[in-house]
């Protein structure tokens, strides 16, 4: 917050929902959680996750995507392992390993190029043909590392298991197994949110990696799985209150008509924010104590709704999503997206909050 500017909108996260979360998918994995942060912690806010989170008893540590994120997140000092997941630049290697990153390895050449000090997890591509080495390469780096006295882990990626078909997931684990038998025994971690779900213990597994599971949501078929709960609650202020009269109309596009005396909250929540434009037409929020429909088109820094006989004032809080009646699963439906983009689309506009 600068100075005496009140919030616009605010994102709070809920530590009960992400405790709860935690324990639950470490219960359902067998192992201790090495919990993705990537992406601003799924647009929930990685300084705030990551001090919850590494307060956790089932947390080994915390996996992030890129340098940056890195150093933001080994700067807190969290007393827990930070894991870099995609490779950095070698000009990037000094100063991650003098911040403790563990560092992703899927060559020799990178093998070559760790100082000394540095402590690695060796990727294995099993399948995903993103990053890593595949199986009989990725034995032999594993023995050079090991020789070197720098492995630490090795990790693959599921690209199917959060679908219903598992035999390409079931494939991908079998080629991890063989790179593990070859290897001296390491931290070893393979499944994300799909796989603890789909999987639950997996032998030979002493790490998950569950993201977008962690943050309270999962695939239709794998709800029932666990009870999981959504983490944020995503709120936005009314900036003003209007009458639109019969026969006007509202936002760009002309695309809602008044056919009766309509009360108009404008909400300061727009595309820029995170808040999908495709969502016009079927949005909807929670403000005055009732779910209201949200008019027109989704502008870029706010949206209008109807609150025709509800006591709301300018200032009041409209709830865009949370852990209720409207979820960020609805939202992305209505945007017809997925949750992933949602939450890590709501911008830097918007103040990220503990409860």
């Amino acid at each position: 917050m600068l100075g005496t500017m009140l919030p616009r909108a605010v994102a709070t996260v809920s530590a009960a929902a992400l405790g709860h979360n935690l324990t639950q998918l470490a219960a359902r994995s067998g192992t201790k959680l090495l919990l993705p942060v990537k992406a601003d912690a799924y647009g929930h806010g990685a300084r705030i996750v990551a001090a919850v989170a590494a307060a956790h008893p089932a947390v080994w540590g915390l996996a992030v995507a890129t340098p940056q994120e890195a150093a933001e997140i080994a700067a807190l000092d969290l007393g827990k392992p930070v894991t870099l997941l995609t490779p950095p630049a070698p000009e990037e290697v000094p100063e991650l390993v003098a911040l403790g990153v563990r560092l992703p390895v899927g060559s020799l050449e990178e093998v070559e190029r760790l100082p000394k000090g540095a402590v690695a997890h060796l990727k294995v591509d099993t399948g995903m043909n993103r990053l890593g080495a595949r199986p009989a390469r990725a034995i032999e780096i594993g023995h050079r590392l090991a020789a070197r006295g720098q492995l630490e882990g090795v990790y693959t990626h599921f690209a199917t298991a959060d679908e219903e078909d598992l035999s390409f997931a079931r494939e991908q684990l079998a080629r991890f197994r063989t790179v593990l038998a070859a290897l001296p025994p390491v931290l070893a971690h393979c499944a994300n949110g799909g796989g603890v779900l789909s999987f639950g213990a997996l032998d030979g597994m002493n790490l998950a990696r569950p993201g977008l599971a962690s943050y309270g949501f999962a695939p239709p078929h794998l709800r029932p799985v666990l009870p999981l709960r959504p983490v944020m609650t995503l709120r936005a202020r009314v900036t003003q209150r209007h009458t639109a009269h019969p026969g006007e109309t509202i936002s760009y596009g002309a695309l809602w008509q008044a056919t009766r005396e309509t009360e108009v909250a404008v909400v300061g929540m727009g595309y820029a924010d995170g808040y999908p434009r495709n969502a016009t037409q079927k949005a909807s929020v929670l403000i005055g104590g009732e779910r209201r429909p949200v008019l027109g088109r989704i502008c870029m820094d706010q949206c209008m709704v109807d609150v025709t006989g509800l006591e709301v004032a300018v200032g009041d809080w409209a709830e865009l999503w949370g852990e209720g009646e409207i979820t960020v699963r609805d939202v992305a439906a209505w945007g017809g997206t997925i949750e992933y983009e949602v939450l890590t689309g709501i911008g830097r506009r918007v103040e990220r909050a503990l409860a």
